[in-house]
């Protein structure tokens, strides 16, 4: 999502209007679909608009924030939440987890073994048990060990 800046004039008074905006993929191509007027509300600095999109975009989907959300999003979230068309809310896609119920199978820590990964790939030692002679299944198995 984006905000898009549109300037019209009409008898000789420029109006600026803010639109909140998302891109889509469709059969002819990327499009862009307008989820709502955000009217003449100026959304703050040019460079910041890109980062509130997304807050508001967040905040419709109810993720939450470590920081509070500012009220001019609370404001953005109650106008595109009132100009949506019909579809389901964010509200209706949020899950409850009753976490004591949750297990886990056959996990694995990913931090060591993305560590151990990333030295092998700067070492070379691909390369180096290539030039020695292992095939890429014996050195496919050499780097999973």
């Amino acid at each position: 999502m984006y905000i898009r800046r549109t300037t019209k004039t009409h008898k000789g008074k420029t109006y600026d209007n803010y639109l909140l905006v998302e891109s889509i993929h469709t059969r002819n191509g990327p499009r862009q679909r307008t989820i709502c007027s955000l009217g003449s509300l100026s959304p703050g600095p040019a460079e910041q608009w890109h980062s509130l999109a997304l807050r508001v975009k967040d905040s419709l989907e109810g993720q939450l924030w470590f920081e509070p959300v500012t009220p001019q999003i609370d404001t953005l979230v109650e106008k595109v939440q009132r100009g949506r068309k019909s579809g389901p809310a964010a509200s209706d896609r949020i899950l409850a987890v009753d976490t004591d119920r949750v297990t886990t199978e056959e996990f694995r820590e990913a931090g060591p073994v993305h560590v151990g990964h990333q030295l092998w790939r700067q070492l070379g030692l691909d390369e180096i048990l290539s030039r020695a002679g292992l095939s890429d299944p014996e050195r496919a198995s050499s780097a999973r060990r």
